[in-house]
């Protein structure tokens, strides 16, 4: 099932990417492969952890190596949706209202504590990124066509943060959990902030030329293109299934589980696998391809009942089940 195949000039490409990124984010390779397919298939990506672990510098790195423009926005409890969309400006010589453009114009967004803004300001932001447009006034604008937010997420336990709501989890494609490096890979973070500490301007700079948008956009069309067989399909899409029929699972699932997954778990779950198979030069999708991305698919996109938090169930373990019981092609 690891059949590798010669790489595509596209996927050479995102390979030279991906090992940049690897070298400057230490540890976290997990991060580092679901942040670039979140890129290729053309979605958002949600990642938690506690603070210290390289989430805010692992988006900045992706942005040096590729084509276009970056910003980050911090969220604070006392951010207005304007700061992200921009505002209309009064120009007294003209006598009209110029439209300011915010920072959700930019291709690549950091919102860095996203959980840190009220519901209003996730409001102003859900918009984007469900259909890639701001409205401002009677007025309509379009969103670059390469456009990704990444968020950053405090655990829900620390003071001063706010859940996001259900609608808005389920527009990103990926939910991330981050944990502590291990103590070779911290070793090895120790000596490159040394190395960092006495050349300033070797900081994050790629020794390639960035990819250019135009490669990404020919990545994702060879995405698209993989080949996943018919009975792969049917197993990803009862995965999904499973976790709104859960009785047909087993009692004690139908009473962990109060909603199941949309059918956007569906379609990115799909467009991940592929992004997964394609990263690793292989040219079909495998089960594992569809398990191991199915936690990070899912995990944001289920509601649990009381119950289960009662019982200190959580979503990974809900999800585990569900592999485990349902049957793989």
């Amino acid at each position: 099932m690891t059949e590798q195949h010669s790489a595509s000039p596209t996927q050479a490409a995102f390979n030279q990417l991906k090992n940049y990124i690897g070298h400057e984010i230490i540890g976290q390779d997990i991060l580092v492969e679901r942040m670039l397919i979140s890129l290729l298939a053309d979605g958002h990506i949600l990642v938690e952890g506690a603070p210290g672990l390289a989430k805010t510098r692992a988006i900045n790195v992706l942005s040096k190596g590729l084509q276009g423009d970056f910003h980050r926005v911090q969220f604070t409890p006392d951010l207005l949706p304007a700061d992200l969309t921009g505002t209309e400006i009064y120009r007294p010589q003209q006598g009209t209202f110029e439209f300011q453009k915010g920072p959700l114009f930019h291709n690549l967004i950091l919102a860095d504590e996203i959980n840190r803004s009220p519901a209003k300001v996730q409001a102003a932001l859900l918009e984007a990124m469900a259909e890639r447009q701001i409205t401002v006034g009677q007025a309509t604008y379009s969103l670059p066509r390469l456009f990704m937010v990444m968020a950053t997420q405090n655990p829900i336990e620390q003071e001063g943060t706010y859940p996001l709501p259900e609608a808005q989890l389920d527009r990103f494609l990926l939910h991330v959990k981050v944990d502590y490096p291990k103590a070779e890979h911290e070793k090895s973070i120790l000596r490159l902030a040394r190395s960092e500490a006495y050349n300033d301007a070797a900081k994050l700079k790629p020794p390639f030329e960035p990819l250019s948008q135009s490669t990404l956009f020919a990545a994702r069309e060879e995405i698209l293109n993989l080949y996943m067989a018919d009975s792969l399909e049917d197993y990803l899409l009862q995965l999904v299934l499973a976790t709104r029929t859960p009785d047909a699972y087993g009692k004690d699932l139908a009473s962990w589980l109060q909603y199941g997954a949309s059918p956007r778990a569906s379609i990115a779950l799909d467009r991940c696998a592929k992004a997964k198979a394609w990263l690793a030069q292989r040219d079909f999708v495998s089960p594992e391809d569809i398990q191991e991305l199915a936690y990070d698919v899912m995990r944001h996109r289920l509601i649990l009942s009381y119950e289960a938090e009662a019982e200190g169930i959580t979503a990974d373990r809900v999800i585990h089940e569900i592999i485990a019981r349902v049957a793989v092609p």
